[in-house]
């Protein structure tokens, strides 16, 4: 019985998601937690080695899965992911926002460059992929779900890290935004707002120095896993679980946003 109502909950059979960002540390994790709930899987991100391993580990667990190349830095190039999720699938239930890209500076050595790919990235391509996925799920039976990947810097701007920073504080924005226009057609929009969970991304940033300051900052004392996500993952995607829930950053933290000084 509490294996049944759990499935009730939080189960996904029958649904088609798509995780952009699905071939990074995080948003690979996802693709899998949504597999074992029960998703059929859209694994998408850039065409790079070891993408046959990945999908061939995914299709274990769920085998209708498939892997679809996007290059999020263009509009088009996501609304091709959209068309050719439908094509194969017929309808998409869930997008969850997961690519996204990081570099760390000074202050006064941002160049215009970089600041303009992080944003085009991590906030423009998020509201791209809100806008085309959005529409389709508001056209559909049922509506669908978005998750957006927001972060703790969302709420509490880190140094070094100025581009990023900002660019996820307009997700967090975005979600609230876009939330309000969806929900008259039963589209939910929700950000996941991680902690420190060391990835290619952010390692490199990971310093010592910078580590010690972070855990000292985190009740938990430690970094998170990525797996420590997914209860998070199904909760705010789950149609019965979340059905509730819209328009909500959700923090995922060891409690590093509940530490004030």
């Amino acid at each position: 019985m509490a294996n049944a109502f759990l499935d009730a909950m939080f189960g996904l059979e029958g649904q088609v998601a798509v995780v952009i960002g699905g071939t990074g540390v995080l948003g690979g994790a996802f693709c899998v937690g949504l597999a074992q709930a029960g998703a059929t899987v859209v694994m998408s991100g850039r065409e790079e080695p070891g993408i046959d391993e990945r999908l061939d580990k995914l299709q274990a667990v769920a085998k209708e899965s498939c892997f679809l190349p996007v290059d999020v830095t263009k509009r088009a190039s996501i609304e091709s992911l959209l068309l050719q999720t439908l094509e194969k699938y017929g309808r998409v239930d869930m997008l969850i926002n997961a690519a996204g890209v990081n570099m760390g500076c000074d202050y006064f050595e941002v160049q215009d460059e970089d600041w303009e790919r992080i944003f085009r990235i991590n906030l423009t391509a998020v509201h791209w992929g809100c806008q085309l996925f959005g529409k389709a799920m508001s056209e559909q039976e049922g509506g669908g779900s978005i998750l957006n990947i927001a972060s703790v810097t969302s709420d509490k701007p880190l140094s070094r890290v100025f581009a990023y920073s900002a660019s996820k504080a307009g997700v967090a924005n975005l979600t609230q935004n876009v939330a309000r226009e969806l929900a008259p057609h039963q589209v939910r929009v929700n950000a996941l707002a991680p902690g420190f969970f060391p990835a290619i991304q952010n390692r490199p940033l990971l310093d010592p120095e910078r580590t010690d300051s972070i855990l000292s900052q985190t009740p938990m004392q430690r970094f998170g896993e990525p797996e420590e996500l997914i209860g998070a993952v199904l909760l705010l995607l789950s149609r019965r679980a979340g059905s509730f829930i819209t328009g909500a950053t959700y923090y995922v933290d060891g409690g590093f946003t509940a530490m004030r000084f």
